[in-house]
């Protein structure tokens, strides 16, 4: 598996968009401070730029070019499957936020997620693998089948049992804005 999570971590690094397993699906991936790799990804997905996109880490560290400040109750969720929206730091390029000023992180439980930041060295945007509107991809064939030609490389792993997508909440009032 070695091989293939630093094939998988070659590509982002270079610029290319991989398919790889989370907590709930399969998501997309690519390095969030390419603007090319991010756009890429949104056509492969339909997605519109303005949604904003989620970005995984396998630690806190990984996501302090992102934030200055992560609450200790946020802090405490995490490794899991709990995504947090927080605010932005100043430049961060709104081809990640979309519309929004703050940015949707998550430190993953997922072994072979967060295995494959720390290859990377860095945080990876990660939306489910799916078109806008469509049911998220949960097997490797799947993924195989419908964008194999679509993106670099889906690496072979299997989902997590999370039951639905992770929620997301607001950092700053604890509200649910996507349920899980």
């Amino acid at each position: 598996m070695s091989g293939q999570l630093n094939r998988a971590a070659r590509i982002l690094k270079k610029g290319g968009v991989v398919a790889y397993a989370t907590e709930y699906c399969f998501g997309f991936g690519c390095d969030p401070q390419n603007r090319t790799a991010v756009r890429r990804l949104l056509r492969i997905k339909h997605r519109p730029a303005a949604k904003g996109l989620i970005l995984i880490a396998a630690d806190v560290v990984q996501l302090a070019p992102y934030v200055d400040d992560i609450p200790a109750p946020v802090h405490a969720t995490w490794p899991g499957a709990h995504t947090w929206l927080l605010e932005a730091r100043p430049g961060i390029p709104g081809w990640v936020t979309g519309r929004h000023s703050r940015i949707a992180l998550r430190v993953t439980a997922h072994p072979q997620a967060a295995a494959l930041c720390r290859a990377a060295g860095m945080a990876l945007v990660s939306t489910s693998a799916n078109r806008a509107g469509r049911v998220p991809a949960r097997r490797y064939r799947d993924v195989l089948r419908q964008f194999m030609h679509e993106v670099d490389y889906v690496l072979p792993g299997r989902v997590g049992d999370a039951p639905a997508p992770t929620p997301i909440r607001d950092a700053a009032n604890g509200a649910l804005i996507r349920p899980g």
